[in-house]
């Protein structure tokens, strides 16, 4: 399993989408607080269609709070327009935390130097995709290549 992480996200339609999305992959979602919109706004259930009770989420009042959540042993890559490698670059691992930061801000400083960060290359005029489209291409980045290594453990 793969895990999301959300932290301070705005836009309640992003976030219900990235959940959909999410429970497609089953993924687990973590949101970190404070989050731009209520929890169980109409926007957000609206995006999420009928996704939210097949949805493993996770609300923390902050970041500390679910860092204390983390095994030991845990890999968080810090998604962002200016990281250091490419997202398929990466050999991801059961398990493996994705961690996306707000619409307007992106991850703050302090996260994105802290962990290896990754980029999805964009070689047309734009800055940036929208939160529910990056989440979606790297999250299916990491499960094609977690399930092309089950199949070659088989062989």
């Amino acid at each position: 399993m793969v895990r999301v992480v959300l932290v301070h996200p705005e836009i309640p339609q992003n976030t219900g989408a990235i959940a959909r999305t999410c429970v497609a992959a089953q993924a687990e979602l973590h949101l970190i607080r404070p989050l731009g919109f209520l929890w169980g706004t109409s926007r957000l259930r609206r995006a999420g269609v009928d996704s939210w009770e097949h949805l493993r989420v996770y609300l923390h009042d902050s970041w500390s709070a679910f860092e204390a959540t983390l095994p030991p042993q845990a890999r968080l890559f810090a998604l962002t327009p200016e990281g250091k490698e490419v997202y398929t670059q990466v050999a991801f691992q059961p398990g493996d935390y994705l961690l996306f930061g707000s619409e307007s801000r992106g991850l703050p400083p302090e996260l994105r130097n802290r962990f290896l960060s990754l980029r999805i290359p964009m070689p047309g005029p734009t800055r940036s995709l929208n939160l529910s489209v990056a989440v979606g291409v790297v999250l299916f980045e990491a499960l094609r290549q977690l399930a092309n290594e089950a199949q070659g453990n088989q062989n």
